[in-house]
């Protein structure tokens, strides 16, 4: 640190500090103030360094003494490492001195082993049959003893040979030699605790003292793998045919008894039966909640606690049948097989008739899910597929059968409700129910995915029908006579629009739920609004059919014939009658909709034929009698729909109003009242286009046409300037001359 630039810079910051404080003039009556505060801080601060400084001064003396003490250790070590190097001195030739002791010990070491061992050595073949012969007698534990007796002898000899300075290869083979038939008699003896093992579910029951001896050999086998391994870690000596892993090999027998368990339950085919895996699951289930019972109540007590055998046996079970789904998925699955194993996998394994049952009751969690989740995906996915090749197999052919019927000239059938209908509907909504009903016992979220691909479905279907109905009305209007029941066949599509459209509705409140995000709501708006589509284009087709034979009728409306008689109107009003005695089939709401479609469709043609000027009016009496009589038609309309649908509900604005203004500024006689009359019909019809006003007063007969045109502007102005830009929607609007 640079202690004269810190100075420096302490005076420089004192000097600002100071003239920053003193100024202003009125401050220096309290410069003695500010010296006693500085006085203060500045004692404060010499304290703070005393005390620091000591502290520092205090670890540093600390410091020193644990370094004089450190030196003091250093060279008393120093002087004990010194002693013990002159000590190794003597060391090297001491052990020349011992070498005569040390080949005395060997000596006596390997003749103490013999003498040991002699007795074994003489009685090696005696010993060897009566293993043999205790084996076959099924006496395991007193063939074990006897094959261990004869292990240690063999393992000894060789051992004193292995530590032999000199050992001769010769001696070792020849001692194998020897003892070659103890590892004859150690794999037969493991041949036969194999067989108990593999047997171990049905032996437990019988005979559980079996189990508990084969469990006593295996144990001491294992501490003798251990002994060994300890003793080779020593000395580099390893017995022959060890470490021998009898416990291992235990788990490996028992974890292919269970496989060869659960692939011996498939006792069926596809080919041969078409419920051939659930049959096989039933089975699996039947099993493994059997076999785990007998683990838990008659193996437990058998194994020892640190076999953990129930959860080993559970893991055994687990993994083995995971594997064979795993190759019965990877070999294909058809049709329901998908669901079928999604939902054992599902509720079936791990719920309370398997897993969880209250006599295991099992943690799935420690042994890992069945499947893996991508495999459930799949499965969900392919599940899905079929779902929708089935769909559109069933819709085709329900679509197939609709066209038939449409062809074949059949009246449709007649519900309860008097009303038209097919059962292309309930067939369609009654499948879609039963796949939801499936998918609703495996998760909400496949349920939630098979929902939309139903919606989905239904949507195309509703396309199809679509095409299958302008298709079918191009036909009909070909030639008519072909298809006598065109009426009833589009009132029957009318209606089961509707119907299809209450089906989704109920299927959504039944099986949506407010989880699903929004894409379920905007599959469900583009399936209602493809029928209610389809229900309105059917509906003018409906309606078409009608007006083809009114529409000569309607040509004669406001003529010179028209004048002098009253057939037109009444001819109209009878063949609409005709028809209407059909649309009785249609539902309550598309009766409604269809009888508000045919008075706007009557209406715009009344109108249409009002502004098409055939007929040329000389005097008012004429204009005012044409004008009466529009006038009256119009209630004669008003009263036969009126009539044949006294319960549809009509809007205050009727569209036959619009033809009663249009007669009012016909029959206007004075030139202010006509523009009166004029503005009012500009302010009920704001969409009223130029073209149609100046066609009306056309048909005057007693304007000219710049009168006409004054008229016209200066009443569209005028209703502009009261209520701005924006015109509201009316029957002129769908008035195209």
């Amino acid at each position: 640190m640079d202690i004269d630039q810190l100075g420096n810079d302490a005076k420089l910051a004192a000097t600002k500090y100071f003239t920053n404080t003193l100024k202003n003039p009125g401050q220096l009556e309290k410069v003695e103030q500010l010296k006693n505060r500085i006085s203060r801080k500045k004692t404060s601060t010499e304290a703070m360094l005393k005390t620091a400084m000591q502290s520092q001064l205090d670890g540093v003396t600390i410091g020193m003494e644990q370094l004089k003490d450190a030196l003091d250790d250093i060279s008393k070590v120093k002087i004990y490492l010194s002693q013990t190097k002159h000590s190794f001195i003597n060391l090297p030739s001491l052990g020349y001195k011992l070498q005569d002791v040390r080949t005395k010990q060997m000596q006596h070491s390997q003749y103490l082993t013999a003498n040991e061992n002699m007795k074994h050595l003489f009685t090696v073949p005696e010993s060897i049959e009566k293993t043999k012969q205790w084996i076959n007698d099924g006496k395991f534990l007193h063939a074990h003893q006897c094959l261990i007796d004869l292990e240690n002898s063999r393992d000894d000899l060789l051992f004193e040979v292995h530590k032999l300075p000199n050992q001769a290869p010769s001696d070792k083979i020849l001692l194998k030699a020897y003892f070659e038939d103890v590892e004859v008699m150690s794999n037969m003896l493991k041949k036969q605790i194999k067989l108990v093992l593999s047997r171990t579910l049905n032996t437990v029951r019988k005979e559980p003292m079996v189990i508990v001896t084969v469990l006593r050999i295996i144990e001491r086998e294992e501490r003798a793998d251990i002994f060994a391994l300890q003793r080779h870690k020593q000395s580099g000596f390893m017995p022959p045919s060890r470490p021998k892993k009898w416990k291992e090999m235990a788990f490996d027998v028992l974890q292919k008894s269970v496989d060869q368990r659960i692939e011996g339950t498939q006792v069926n085919e596809r080919s041969d039966n078409k419920m051939w895996l659930v049959t096989y699951l039933e089975l699996c289930r039947q099993l493994i909640l059997e076999d785990l019972r007998v683990v838990k109540t008659l193996c437990v007590p058998c194994f020892p606690p640190l076999y953990d055998i129930f959860d080993k046996f559970v893991y055994m079970y687990h993994s083995s049948l995971s594997a064979n789904l795993n190759d019965i998925i990877s070999n294909g699955l058809e049709g329901n097989e998908y669901v079928t194993i999604i939902s054992w996998v599902t509720n079936t394994y791990s719920g309370t008739e398997l897993m969880l049952h209250p006599e295991l009751n099992i943690d799935i969690g420690k042994v890992g899910p069945l499947l893996k989740s991508s495999i459930v995906f799949d499965l969900q996915s392919k599940y899905l597929e079929y779902i929708k090749a089935n769909y559109k197999e069933w819709m085709l052919k329900t679509l197939d059968t609709e066209k038939n019927d449409w062809y074949a000239g059949a009246s449709p059938e007649v519900g309860p409700d008097g009303c038209f209908h097919t059962a292309a509907p309930v067939i369609i909504f009654q499948m879609i129910d039963q796949n939801l009903q499936v998918t609703k016992t495996i998760s909400q979220h496949l349920t939630h995915k098979a929902l939309l691909l139903s919606v989905d479905s239904v949507s195309l279907y509703g396309l199809s029908y679509k095409e299958a109905v302008i298709e079918f009305k191009k036909k009909h209007f070909e030639d008519r006579s072909k298809v006598p029941f065109f009426t009833h066949c589009i009132i029957t599509v009318l209606n089961n629009c509707l119907q299809f459209i209450e089906l989704a509705l109920e299927m959504k409140q039944h099986y949506w739920s407010s989880d699903f995000k929004d894409q379920s709501s905007t599959a469900y708006e583009k399936l209602i609004k493809t029928f209610q589509n389809l229900r309105d284009e059917a509906a003018q087709f409906l309606l078409e059919e009608a007006l083809i034979d009114l529409d000569i009728h309607f040509q004669d409306l406001i003529t010179t014939k028209w004048l002098s008689s009253f057939i037109s109107i009444e001819t109209i009003c009878v063949t609409l009658e005709d028809y209407f005695q059909d649309y009785t089939h249609l539902k309550p709401k598309n009766l409604e909709y269809i009888i508000l479609e045919a008075e706007d469709i009557i209406v715009r043609r009344y109108i249409m034929a009002i502004l098409q000027k055939k007929l040329n009016f000389k005097t008012y009496e004429e204009r005012r009698s044409a004008a009466d009589k529009m006038t009256n038609e119009v209630d004669q309309l008003k009263s036969f729909f009126m009539r044949v649908a006294p319960l549809v509900t009509r809007d205050k604005d009727s569209p036959f109003d619009a033809v009663v203004k249009l007669s009012e500024v016909l029959k206007s006689e004075d030139s202010e009242i006509l523009s009166l009359d004029l503005h009012t019909l500009v302010k009920m019809y704001p969409d009223i286009t130029e073209d149609q006003m100046t066609r009306l007063l056309s048909l005057r007969g007693d304007l000219s046409r710049s009168e006409i045109r004054e008229k016209v502007q200066y009443a569209i102005q005028g209703n502009r300037e009261l209520a701005g830009t924006t015109l509201t929607k009316s029957i002129f609007q769908q008035i195209h001359l």
